[in-house]
């Protein structure tokens, strides 16, 4: 099960034999309430009468929680820590614990199921790893992220751009179109040093147009996972939020973070008037030295 907007990312999988799409966003608009209420119950219809053996909450929201209550399932999994109330709906609790990565939490529930998990891949649906958009791109670049789905884990845009203007390969920026404006802003501080293809791909030619990056430098965002899944190197910047949790997964990856006192907060309001203290004390000089250190490049 996905949420609307994601899942062209799994379309086509060959693990995947059903995928439920939920708009779980729509949800929330009371204008919609009657439509929305609709489409709960036709999915909690289409879930029972499914036949699941085992289902797995991996979100641990009280959503998900009802979700996994409709499919009926013998066994339902999910975690003991897990908030809103979910753990009610589960028949087996697993202690996932908060003070690791995600990944080695979700792999937690996989080893309680008897699978092997010493090796860890990432099987993605299939994709064209040469996207038409790939014969726009420089011969060699960087990819670059500037977005984020909360403003708390925006390093400024402008920085970005400064940042791209300092590195010795372009810097080909990314985002979705409604966050265009973001990779503009990148490349108007770039001096010509970057581009921008905003809106311009969708999930799976992201792949493509990573995979061949020489590095990628972004916030703490879902198309980072995308780049250490792909194992290019990442230079991940985080703010507020932990990155021991949803860091960037691998050795060779690298988390760049101003050390204060109060990191990580896990902020959802500036801490200063509209600013983030964080993010706006770190800057180009000291992000543009730990790439130089790990990469070599200038």
């Amino acid at each position: 099960m996905v949420a609307h907007g994601l899942h062209p990312f799994l379309e086509g999988h060959p693990l995947i034999d059903k995928l439920w799409v939920i708009k779980k966003d729509q949800w929330k608009d009371m204008g919609r309430l009657f439509l929305s209420l609709r489409e709960i119950m036709a999915l909690k219809q289409g879930l029972g009468r499914a036949g699941y053996d085992v289902c797995i909450d991996l979100s641990g929201l009280f959503r998900s929680g009802v979700i996994t209550w409709f499919s009926k399932a013998g066994v339902k999994l999910g975690f003991k820590e897990s908030d809103e109330g979910s753990p009610l709906f589960y028949t087996h609790k697993i202690h996932g614990s908060m003070g690791i990565h995600a990944i080695d939490r979700y792999l937690k529930i996989a080893e309680f199921m008897g699978c092997p998990v010493d090796e860890i891949v990432y099987p993605f649906a299939p994709y064209d790893p040469s996207p038409a958009i790939l014969k726009e791109l420089p011969e060699a670049y960087i990819v670059m992220s500037p977005s984020a789905g909360k403003p708390a884990n925006r390093w400024p845009a402008r920085k970005f751009g400064e940042l791209a203007a300092q590195l010795p390969l372009p810097s080909v920026i990314i985002s979705s179109a409604a966050e265009a404006d973001i990779a503009e802003d990148t490349v108007r501080h770039s001096r010509g040093k970057a581009l921008s293809i905003a809106g311009r791909t969708g999930l799976k030619d992201l792949l493509g147009v990573i995979a061949k990056a020489g590095f990628f430098v972004c916030n703490d965002t879902g198309p980072m996972h995308m780049a250490a899944a792909l194992n290019i190197p990442v230079f991940a910047i985080f703010g507020p939020a932990n990155p021991i949790r949803t860091g960037p997964y691998g050795s060779i990856h690298t988390v760049i973070q101003k050390k204060l006192s109060c990191s990580p907060c896990y902020a959802q309001q500036p801490c200063t008037k509209f600013k983030f203290q964080c993010m706006e004390e770190l800057s180009v000089e000291e992000v543009h030295g730990i790439i130089h250190q790990k990469t070599g490049l200038l």
